[in-house]
């Protein structure tokens, strides 16, 4: 384990991408090969300086994140930019690109899904044989994780509080995966429509997806992870599945490393839009570990089960879902119903002194026009024809080349 931080001392972001042929506009299962290019041999990590690529489960993502803890988040957005330059120009002498957003919106994942076949692929075998890694909720799904630490039990307890209470609004911020194999899924978020579901063999791994309301070490290890071991152990012959990889919830507790890794943010169109999202979700959290909209007690108070009913409604209506539940309104200050998107520009409100300018356009952006997944949605207009989804879709990649918002 490497040094303990204190709460919102540093930072870590991960974004996966996905890697299509210019030419067919098809998944490219080529990361080992762009790793190679650029490394000069294969590894499955590669340094860059400030920022770090990676393999995934698939052989079509690649994972960009920050090389180690960082304390400032205002410079990610150039640097990350510069890396997806750079694999661009790369790829390009391999007929592809990167593609943003959360799922690719043609892919066949039952016939175009390719495992990592190098370091760690026992793993993903031992996966596939258990869950079949060849839907989408494992072969066609790119997220933004943000890491944040944690020092000792009294700081996870409220991290772990404050998390909690808002992943059921994350989805009416970031949703951007509306349109799987051609079709409008009538889920604005529905990688996480899958995810709810894709370990549905063992249940013990993702749960709820709003973490069970435990606030310290032993507690956690008791209620979920010792679950979790116990319902992998017939599967896990070999014993070569880590506890801490396998729990699947929204928000995952790393002691190993000291953090809480929040995993239910859709990658956007571009590391701007990304990085401000971030930025907001860590304000916002801050005022909870203060106490500044609601108590410790009236944090730790909520169940899983209403705030996955709030996650649900997110998961398809994005940031036009609107909140009944005037108990959880409360939390932010809020005293009638309304829809997620009011809730967020409440609190934008009340975090945007604390937040860099650089961030302000797209969070307000966002927070105008809506979740890229009603973007894009608004921007193919009906017309699903995959010659109409691929033009959107390309300039969804022209967005992520010159980091800009994508608006209609």
């Amino acid at each position: 384990m490497g040094k303990k931080y204190h709460l919102f001392e540093v930072y870590g972001i991960e974004l996966e991408y996905m890697l299509i042929h210019n030419s067919t506009f098809k998944v490219a299962p080529i990361v080992d090969a762009l790793l190679t290019k650029k490394n000069g041999k294969l590894t499955s990590d590669v340094s860059n300086g400030d920022i770090a690529w990676s393999n995934e489960l698939v052989a079509h993502v690649i994972e960009l994140k920050t090389n180690g803890p960082t304390k400032n988040l205002n410079t990610l957005s150039d640097k990350f930019h510069k890396n997806v330059l750079e694999i661009n120009t790369l790829l390009k002498q391999m007929d592809a690109q990167l593609l943003p957003t959360a799922a690719h919106p043609l892919m066949n994942p039952l016939a175009d899904t390719a495992l990592w076949k190098h370091s760690y692929s026992e793993v993903y075998e031992l996966y596939n044989r258990i869950f079949n890694c060849k839907g989408h909720g494992w072969g066609n799904v790119q997220s933004t994780h943000i890491n944040l630490p944690f020092f000792d039990d009294k700081e996870f307890e409220q991290l772990h509080a404050a998390i909690r209470v808002l992943l059921p609004l994350i989805p009416g911020l970031c949703a951007s995966s509306p349109v799987l194999e051609g079709k409008n899924t009538g889920f604005k978020d529905a990688r996480l429509e899958y995810y709810k579901i894709n370990q549905k063999e063992i249940p013990e791994m993702t749960g709820l997806v709003i973490p069970e309301a435990v606030f310290s070490k032993a507690d956690y290890y008791a209620t979920i992870f010792e679950p979790i071991k116990k319902a992998i152990k017939p599967f896990d012959t070999k014993n070569i599945l880590d506890h801490h990889f396998l729990n699947s919830r929204g928000a995952i507790a790393r002691f190993d490393r000291n953090a809480i890794e929040i995993r239910l943010v859709d990658i956007q169109e571009a590391p701007k839009a990304d990085i401000a999202i971030c930025v907001l979700i860590i304000e916002v959290l801050k005022l909870f570990v203060v106490e500044k909209l609601a108590s410790l007690k009236d944090q730790k108070n909520w169940t899983r089960e209403p705030l996955f009913a709030i996650l649900n409604d997110a998961i398809l209506n994005a940031e036009e879902s609107i909140i009944t539940n005037i108990d959880y309104l409360h939390l932010f200050g809020l005293t009638k119903e309304t829809t997620i998107q009011n809730v967020w520009r409440h609190l934008y409100g009340l975090v945007k002194s604390n937040i860099d300018t650089s961030h302000h356009k797209a969070i307000e952006i966002i927070l105008d026009k809506g979740t890229l997944a009603t973007r894009i949605l608004k921007r193919l207009d009906d017309d699903l024809s995959d010659i109409n989804i691929r033009e959107v879709y390309m300039e969804l990649a022209d967005c992520l080349t010159e980091n800009k918002l994508f608006t209609t």
